[in-house]
């Protein structure tokens, strides 16, 4: 029973008792008076006849029961009813009131209305007063703004920036293209479900190449590097090869602390196969050359001597040395091609430590190594080597401890990875060169040999005997300390010094879902069209429209349209109500096709719907044909417009709108009615929090207890 119900039933009970004691004691008084002959003569009369006494009393006290209950409508409820108005007014925007009907049926209730909207045009004057100095106060915010948007849009690379969660907070346009091209998406929403605000970079980059990245990015920023950036070179599930240029975006200038990070990327797929077929038929070519020539050659040595056969086998000889260095020059451009970074020797040793620590779990330590020495490497494909070959040591031979260590020769930089104890043989070494470097889930089809191939390095396997030591030797071509730091300083000295507006507040929290604030969530807002209400019983989705939340910001360009071909008939009843007809699914995309797009597209978020029981459903029963699983978490503003109003009589989408002085566009679309679901579900969470609803776990609690949580479909 609610609150309001059982305060009306003691109060009605109280004043029943009260109304019954009074005429039990005139009762008693009157009877008091009378003589005792009176008495009797009176009890005689009365015999039989007590029916007469009882019927004025009861008919007295329905008299009390019906005039309780017209005042407690007129007063009790009517005063509830504009509290939740009151309440709604009091989040609206700038002019809204409260009409005057239909609680207002007594001059009190008017004139309290009267004062309620009088105070609300004092707030709404007041709103305008502070909107004018916010304007004012951001208006050279904004054209910093404005100035980075156009400079982002017009830029020939693709630009993406990103929080440390890998959230997506900004992008231009030649990345959202990009983005579609490198996952190998087909038409179904036109990709909504890959680029857009606050979707996980890692949906399309390798999550363990970018945190590889950061963590350098981390080290020069420890080292106190004034433009601290790295470069490297990665694929994605769809085959396709990109280079990225990562930057950092630091909490504050000359903070040092790292914020997130800028991603600028090139596609050189197409570059890299196109080079690399012109460089093979460079050396097929002169092969063949080298080859006639060498014939050439031979030819003349059977020739009599004479001064022109000298000259001409002289030349023939040059010829050939000069085939010989353009070989040369060619095998070393396609070994470069690869976007290797200049970086310390002793980063590549701390990043080495901590990856093995963290995947291997055996104690790793950095023995006394030159401080001085600078290498050319694509550090993430070194740092899996170094990685994998201490999960082999430890999984096949039990060692318990690692040491590594580097060092500066002539031209080159020993690293190494040093074990005391059971050594292997040569055999078993070279299996491990040759074998994909595979560890847990991370199926890396590179071995290391091809690690060594990529930077003209050599792997060798040695032993101290004196100390009973053995060790793997990364020989690594060394470079000069100063021309890095020159060649690092012109990379990175075009960077622009200003970033000073803040896209990076809402970080991922690591607490549970249940403690998470309703607005610090990411939702997807959705609503599915269907041939009809029975899902168990044939009925299949037609449409589906979805629009995200992030930041408590409705992104109306990041939606999510799709027509579906219900491989059934569309029953004409139905089509007035959403307005899509055969003709306009024929030839759409199935559901077991649209299914997984959504799917991606709702990943990592909440899902909000209204009567959210039924699209569910929908959803639930393809689950067995396509495989994937609708597990997010779920709320409905059907039940949570139940909790923050109990007392309105319709809780459909059309009267909350209407409560809420919400413009209802395009209803009965799948789009427009997520929209319209989206917007009221922004209007609800303040309303959520003044009736101490603040967390996911409370607002999912909350709904469960009305009565609309028992509705099955």
């Amino acid at each position: 029973m609610k609150q309001e119900s059982k305060a009306w039933v003691l109060a009605s009970a109280l004043t029943m008792a009260l109304f019954v004691a009074a005429c039990l004691l005139s009762l008693g008084l009157w009877w008091s008076t009378l003589a005792e002959q009176e008495q009797t003569v009176l009890l005689g009369l009365l015999e039989g006849r007590w029916p007469v006494l009882v019927l004025p009393w009861l008919l007295m006290l329905a008299v009390v029961v019906w005039v309780w209950q017209k005042l407690d409508a007129r007063y009790g409820r009517a005063a509830v009813r504009l509290q939740e108005r009151v309440t709604l007014l009091a989040n609206a925007s700038n002019g809204e009131r409260i009409d005057a009907s239909p609680d207002a049926e007594s001059v009190e209730f008017l004139r309290l209305i009267e004062a309620v909207n009088a105070l609300a045009t004092n707030r709404d004057q007041w709103r305008v007063n502070v909107d004018v100095q916010i304007a004012k106060a951001s208006e050279v915010v904004q054209q910093e703004r404005n100035r980075l948007a156009a400079l982002v849009s017009e830029l020939s690379q693709s630009v993406v920036v990103c929080n440390l969660d890998g959230r997506i907070l900004l992008f231009n346009n030649r990345a959202r293209l990009q983005f579609r091209t490198l996952a190998s998406i087909s038409s179904v929403a036109g990709g909504a479900e890959w680029m857009g605000i606050g979707r996980s970079i890692y949906a399309v980059l390798d999550r363990a190449t970018l945190a590889h990245g950061l963590e350098n990015l981390q080290l020069r920023l420890a080292r106190g590097a004034a433009h601290p950036a790295t470069q490297f070179l990665t694929s994605t599930a769809s085959g396709q090869l990109l280079r990225i240029h990562m930057a950092p975006v630091l909490q504050a200038q000359d903070s040092g602390e790292l914020n997130g990070f800028v991603l600028m990327l090139d596609n050189v797929t197409q570059m890299v196969e196109q080079e690399s077929q012109r460089t093979e038929a460079l050396l097929s070519l002169v092969g063949d050359t080298q080859t006639s020539l060498l014939r050439v050659q031979a030819g003349l040595a059977q020739l009599p001597s004479s001064a022109g056969v000298g000259d001409l086998a002289a030349q023939v000889s040059d010829m050939r040395e000069h085939l010989s260095r353009i070989v040369e020059h060619a095998a070393e451009d396609m070994k470069t091609r690869w976007p290797l970074e200049e970086m310390p020797a002793l980063d590549l040793l701390n990043a080495s430590e901590r990856r093995i620590r963290q995947q291997v779990g055996c104690d790793v330590s950095l023995a006394e190594s030159d401080v001085a020495a600078w290498i050319k490497v694509d550090s993430f494909s070194v740092v899996q080597a170094l990685t994998y070959l201490a999960g082999r040591l430890v999984e096949e031979f039990g060692i318990k401890r690692l040491e590594l260590r580097c060092a500066q020769t002539a031209d080159k930089v020993h690293v190494d990875l040093i074990w005391s104890g059971q050594v292997m043989s040569t055999e078993t070494v070279m299996g491990w060169e040759l074998d994909p470097m595979r560890m847990g889930n991370d199926n890396n089809p590179l071995s290391v040999r091809d690690v060594m191939v990529r930077h003209s390095a050599a792997l060798a396997f040695e032993r101290e005997r004196t100390k009973h030591q053995a060790f793997f030797r990364f020989v690594l071509p060394a470079i000069k300390a100063q021309e890095a730091e020159t060649s690092h300083a012109l990379l990175t000295d075009s960077r622009p010094e200003f970033y000073d507006f803040d896209l990076f507040q809402h970080a991922e929290q690591n607490h549970a879902l249940d403690d998470r604030l309703l607005t610090s969530l990411t939702y997807t807002v959705f609503d599915t069209e269907t041939t009809g209400l029975n899902p168990s019983q044939g009925d299949e989705i037609i449409q589906i429209g979805a629009a995200r939340i992030v930041n408590g910001k409705l992104l109306r360009n990041d939606a999510f349209e799709q027509l579906i071909d219900p491989g059934r008939h569309i029953p004409e009843s139905t089509i007035p109500i959403h307005g899509i007809t055969p003709e306009m699914v024929s030839g759409k995309p199935k559901i077991a096709h649209v299914l997984p797009a959504f799917h991606a597209y709702a990943s990592d978020t909440v899902l909000v719907a209204h009567n959210a029981a039924f699209d569910m459903k929908f959803l639930q029963l393809q689950e067995r044909a396509t495989g994937l699983r609708f597990d997010q978490p779920v709320l409905d503003t059907l039940m949570l417009s139940a909790v923050i109003h109990p007392h309105q009589e319709s809780h459909r989408l059309e009267a909350i709108a209407e409560r809420m002085n919400i413009t209802i566009l395009g209803r009965h679309t799948a789009l427009g009615d997520a929209l319209v679901t989206a917007e009221v579900f922004l209007r609800m969470i303040p309303l959520l929090a003044e009736k101490g609803i603040h967390t996911y776990g409370q607002a999912r609690d909350a709904a469960q207890k009305t009565y609309y949580a028992r509705l099955k479909y």
